[in-house]
């Protein structure tokens, strides 16, 4: 195996870092790097890791060798993955390894505003007793929860939510469609309900998480468009993406209908670890608030990391784990489909035929079949091939049969 020459520009945890030196790769840990600091920091190195720090288009455009970019986490939202894909960088996380970790935090942010749990704690410290203003709360049995997006994170919040007997929506036009096997379980189970409007979700709950990726169609969501359907009182957790709620409307609901916020992320936080935030929302008495911390669990930095490993080791055998840069379907309808036996230069000839041809191959993938004695290579084309182009490939040596999609020859 190569030795790879890595950029750690976040914290790793020290058991899976040893791993990676096991692999003979060669480490640079220097967690204290900024996005700023990248674009000097970057150069002569293959595959850069980062859990929060911003990977711009400026440090790719720097980068000299580098050629991955793993981001120790689910969203890519701080990497510019068009610049690295235009570059042919590769680019992947560790989906669903945090979920569990995220999915405790928003519960928790949930009991926590039900029960006023902070409030309790900062008046017992400052030696206050009132067990008569605490006692009041409404409990969560036989509510009411809307969870807009039922990813993996969304997922596992409606698993405990179904456990301690709350009625579960859902909205996710993508995972409705889809039907990933669990949420068909669960949809086949009577667990959870789709709504096929957020409205709709929104004028039914008692308390509203958000579990969503943030992108084009989510940023700003939650606005005062949707919030004029909440419920008085209602809860709204957010742990995904500050930007995926105008803090406004926010605070308009706070106002107008009293709801309370439980919020992990928020717009515009710091860019550092520790620091100063004052924000409207954040003062607020109706907002409880974490730091940025759904993901920050050892079992789930523990899940990613090894994840990490597993993404560098697969990477070695020419294996792309969780790639959010790359075409994962043909873009193009002309398909060429040739069974060969696995001779040396076949697939060379082939691709000689077609370049002649002014043909480009736009993707490739190949079967082996058992034995290893012949095999089946698909060639998704730029363009339709002409007759003459197909009959020389059939006369090809060691070509065995020709077969064309989506071209009139």
């Amino acid at each position: 195996m190569p030795t790879r020459q890595i950029l750690m520009a976040d914290k790793f945890q020290e058991s899976y870092l040893g791993k990676l030196k096991e692999l003979g790769h060669e480490i640079t840990l220097n967690p204290d790097l900024k996005a700023d600091d990248l674009p000097k920091a970057i150069v002569g190195y293959e595959v850069i890791i980062v859990r929060s720090t911003k990977i711009t288009a400026e440090t790719i455009d720097a980068s000299d060798n580098l050629s991955l970019i793993i981001r120790a986490g689910a969203g890519v939202n701080t990497i510019d993955v068009d610049a690295a894909a235009k570059k042919g960088i590769f680019v992947c996380n560790t989906p669903g390894k945090n979920s569990i970790a995220v999915a405790e935090l928003a519960f928790g942010l949930m009991l926590s505003i039900d029960r006023k749990i902070p409030d309790c704690v900062i008046e017992l410290r400052n030696s206050q007793w009132n067990k008569k203003k605490y006692s009041k709360a409404d409990g969560i049995l036989g509510k009411t929860v809307g969870i807009i997006g039922l990813g993996d994170i969304g997922q596992a919040f409606a698993a405990r939510a179904h456990a301690f007997g709350m009625k579960i929506l859902a909205y996710d036009p993508i995972a409705q469609k889809n039907m990933p096997p669990k949420v068909a379980a669960m949809v086949e189970d009577r667990i959870v309900t789709f709504c096929t409007d957020a409205a709709d979700l929104v004028k039914e709950a008692d308390v509203i998480t958000v579990h969503v990726p943030s992108n084009a169609h989510t940023k700003g969501m939650i606005n005062k468009e949707l919030l004029k359907n909440i419920k008085e009182n209602a809860i709204l957790i957010n742990t995904s993406r500050g930007n995926i709620v105008n803090d406004e409307a926010l605070l308009e609901a706070i106002k107008e209908k009293n709801i309370r916020l439980g919020l992990d992320v928020y717009n515009d936080e710091c860019a550092t670890a520790t620091g100063s935030f004052e924000t409207e929302l954040s003062k607020s008495p109706n907002v409880y608030g974490t730091h940025h911390i759904g993901a920050s669990t050892e079992q789930a930095q523990n899940a990613i990391a090894a994840e990490v490993v597993e993404i560098l080791d697969k990477f070695e055998q020419g294996i792309i784990l969780h790639p959010v840069d790359i075409e994962m379907e043909p873009k193009t309808k002309f398909t060429l489909i040739v069974r060969i036996f696995d001779r040396v230069g076949v697939i060379a000839s082939i691709c000689l035929l077609l370049k002649e041809s002014g043909v480009n191959i736009q993707q490739m993938e190949g079967r082996v079949f058992a034995g290893e004695n012949a095999q089946q290579i698909i060639l998704h084309l730029s363009k339709c091939i002409d007759k003459g182009t197909i009959d020389k490939l059939a006369k090809l040596e060691n070509v065995i049969q020709v077969s064309v999609k989506g071209c009139s020859v």
